[in-house]
């Protein structure tokens, strides 16, 4: 395992930006502006990381790649989806809970801990980025990459489908069943899900196994805290949505029951 210290660099880099995106949310008086930013960061980590290290150029290459076609395409998806519709009702609860006390509070418990995960979800991709050997891409870069790009495109067409769906009147408090969400009710978090594990598969490539923790939190986050079990409290008082539970798949996709 490299030193500690080495990854410094991406820690104090992800630190500064956070920090500024809290005084502009000080300024806004919008707190969910950190989900914005979520992919962006992990962007930042990549490249602070690749500008300090020597990996090995063809794996570097590739994971650079891969890391900035999802952060910036979830980064983009967000501001166009979050803008100019006010600060998010989670936030809103939270403000209203802490009062005065919110604009220092969420300081620590909501942009501090966000870079807090990322830098620990991004271990593979720092780790990666710090290995000069193998030098050679072989059959895990290619395992990683294809769940990389497959993830990246269950996250892109579900949130698609869903944005298409919303977008119709005739679908007002319908649920949406259709394309990607016939088969698991949350493929964006399944996409999400292939994109950690497969970056995880290219830290493997280059002697990283240890860096399973990343993955593995995020993979905590998506079915136990913030991702599945969050949005399936609030979406459970829907007409209909009973029904669509108990003939789809929450999370792997499959076939769904008559």
């Amino acid at each position: 395992m490299p030193e500690l210290s080495s990854y410094a660099l991406s820690a104090l880099a992800i630190g500064v930006a956070l920090f500024a995106l809290w005084l502009l949310s000080l300024r806004l008086r919008d707190s969910s502006i950190v989900d914005i930013f979520w992919g962006l960061g992990f962007v930042i980590i990549a490249w602070v990381t690749r500008a300090s290290a020597a990996g090995s150029a063809p794996r570097s290459h590739l994971v650079l790649a891969l890391v900035t076609l999802w952060g910036l395409r979830l980064t983009a998806y967000l501001a166009h989806r979050n803008i100019g519709k006010g600060e998010d009702p989670r936030y809103v609860a939270m403000r209203a809970q802490h009062g005065d006390k919110w604009p220092l509070r969420s300081l620590f418990i909501v942009f501090a801990l966000q870079g807090l995960l990322m830098w620990i979800v991004s271990l593979p991709i720092q780790a990666t980025l710090r290995s000069p050997l193998p030098e050679a891409l072989g059959p895990l870069d290619a395992l990683g990459a294809f769940l990389v790009l497959t993830g990246v495109l269950f996250e892109a067409v579900g949130d698609l489908q869903l944005a298409r769906f919303k977008a119709s009147a005739d679908n007002r408090g319908k649920v949406m069943d259709r394309g990607l969400w016939r088969y698991t009710r949350h493929p964006n978090y399944f996409g999400d899900f292939l994109v950690w594990w497969g970056l995880y598969a290219l830290a493997l490539a280059s002697g990283n196994a240890w860096t399973a923790l990343g993955p593995a939190l995020m993979s905590f986050l998506l079915l136990r805290v913030s991702g599945v079990t969050l949005l399936e409290k609030s979406l459970r008082k829907r007409p209909g949505y009973d029904a669509y539970v108990r003939r789809t798949s929450a999370f792997f996709p499959w076939p769904p029951r008559p």
